[in-house]
């Protein structure tokens, strides 16, 4: 038996909760320029939505509330704005500054796939 065998659940709960908050971070940083300025200037249709998934998604997750369908649709933003801002640039994340994006895209998709867990609204 491996010594974290026993903090499986506490270390997915912790998984969940970071990764949340760290992804409404990146709504706030679009919608109210805060904790650092947004580099585009003005938002467009498709960036003020991507910004509500950002900090409504990244919310529900953290809070573990609706957390399947929130990591689910969070997952698919991410995957979008992959493809269709970082490849653009480059193909590979190292070279297009795309990892994080692939990083929430997966993480979100495990989430999704996992449920909300412990620590969370959505427990059973």
């Amino acid at each position: 038996m491996y010594f974290l065998d026993k903090y499986q659940e506490h270390l997915y709960a912790l998984l969940r909760i970071v990764s949340g908050f760290l992804f409404t971070w990146h709504g706030t940083q679009k919608f109210f320029n805060y904790p650092v300025n947004f580099p585009h200037p003005s938002l467009n249709m498709l960036m003020s939505a991507a910004g509500g998934i950002e900090l409504l998604g990244g919310g529900l997750i953290m809070l573990g509330l609706f957390t399947r369908p929130a990591a689910f649709i969070s997952s698919g933003t991410m995957a979008v704005a992959y493809w269709m801002v970082h490849s653009s640039k480059a193909l590979l994340p190292m070279t297009n500054g795309g990892e994080t994006a692939v990083l929430f895209c997966f993480v979100f998709l495990f989430i999704a796939a996992r449920g909300a867990g412990i620590w969370s609204f959505d427990k059973k």
